[in-house]
């Protein structure tokens, strides 16, 4: 396991934790996240960093140890990967693939699951009622959004209602549907380069669901004024207008139900 080889090393280094955190400008806290194997998928900058310090050639390891330990991908180089060797990561190694940069992704909190159980619920709960052809998952669903070997995101939510867009191995085209819940550390995909992803590669409508600055930023890519940009708040119902706005997401009402930390 990577967390293991990580450990490895420090200890053959005689680093402290504060050290190796002072030496890589990665918190204390997050190294021993990784460290403890609770967070099993780090970001790639993070392991970059890390890998900086720990297998430095003047430290007598050669510089590609920890990508071996810990993904065939990292062997290769950012804007290059492909659907093959986004392929090859282990089961249990959450990523991205987006125009051949493999983005790792970090283990979500607890406030992130329970928006995204949500939203799952009423929109499921609206599609069970209305006997619709849509179905409507969660992440992790890989959903190869430009047709190509280049490009395999995880939205948080994906309705999709073209059943022939559907494979075993998740969705190949566009779905009709995408919500990203924003977290530090996808907060500047979920704002910039998925914005353009999804409404280039034909996605209808697109929300980004920010709990941290209570807004939900909802943007409709049909119609001569593509994008329209509507943004709401916590206090509002927000439409769902691939279902024609008939459905209406009472925020207010999932606000009061959330955890609060104390």
């Amino acid at each position: 396991m990577l967390y293991e080889k990580l450990n490895e090393r420090k200890r053959e280094l005689g680093l402290t934790t504060e050290q190796l955190s002072q030496l890589s400008g990665i918190p204390v806290g997050t190294i021993n996240k990784i460290l403890s194997g609770e967070t099993r998928s780090p970001r790639y900058d993070t392991l970059k960093a890390l890998e900086k310090v720990l297998y430095s050639p003047k430290n007598g390891a050669p510089a590609d140890a920890v990508r071996e330990a810990s993904a065939p991908c990292l062997t290769g180089r950012q804007g290059e990967y492909t659907v093959e060797d986004y392929r090859k990561l282990p089961g249990d190694m959450r990523a991205e693939l987006i125009d051949g940069e493999m983005i790792f992704l970090e283990a979500p909190a607890f406030i992130h699951q329970e928006l995204v159980t949500e939203i799952l619920f009423e929109i499921g709960a609206y599609i069970r009622k209305n006997k619709g052809p849509c179905r409507i998952l969660p992440s992790p669903l890989d959903v190869q959004l430009d047709c190509d070997d280049r490009t395999i995101v995880q939205p948080d939510i994906t309705l999709i209602c073209q059943n022939e867009r559907i494979t075993r191995k998740g969705i190949y085209g566009a779905p009709d549907f995408c919500i990203e819940i924003v977290s530090d550390s996808s907060r500047k995909r979920d704002y910039g380069i998925k914005v353009q992803k999804y409404m280039n590669a034909g996605v209808r409508e697109y929300w980004i669901v920010d709990a941290k600055l209570g807004k939900i930023v909802c943007y409709w890519f049909e119609g001569e004024d593509a994008p329209e940009i509507t943004i709401f708040s916590f206090s509002d119902q927000v439409p769902v207008r691939v279902f024609d706005a008939d459905l209406r997401i009472d925020f207010a009402e999932i606000a009061e139900r959330l955890w609060r930390e104390v």
